[in-house]
């Protein structure tokens, strides 16, 4: 039987993080103060490709905290990938953890379809 599920995400899973940059072929994330345009924030910093300032996750609150200047400094389509990457790569390590395998499937939209495979 399958099910549909949608899913808002939330960052809070350092290891998610470093799969979905890698995943994305994205420089390893750095913990730590991060400085954006007028603010230093703090957390797992990923670098997007051309961004000015890095996406700074906060793993305690799950937000992903940005300043791209309404797509002057980078195009909301990156943070959307990675955000989707994140997503993904969470799901595998959940259903992982729960002793069930993954699929994975590209869709004509973009999407990506995961299936996971209960024993």
């Amino acid at each position: 039987m399958s099910h549909i599920v949608s899913i808002r995400t939330q960052v809070r899973d350092p290891i998610a993080i470093r799969s979905a940059c890698s995943r994305l072929q994205l420089a390893e994330p750095v913990y730590g103060p991060a400085q954006l345009f007028t603010n230093t924030k703090t957390g797992w910093a990923v670098a997007l490709p051309n961004w000015t300032y890095p996406v700074v996750c906060n793993v305690e609150n799950g937000t992903v905290e940005f300043d791209n200047y309404q797509e002057r400094w980078g195009k909301q389509v990156e943070l959307d990938r990675f955000l989707q990457a994140y997503a993904v790569e969470k799901a595998k390590l959940e259903a992982r953890k729960a002793g069930h395998s993954t699929t994975e499937q590209l869709l004509a939209d973009g999407s990506i379809r995961v299936c996971v495979q209960v024993a």
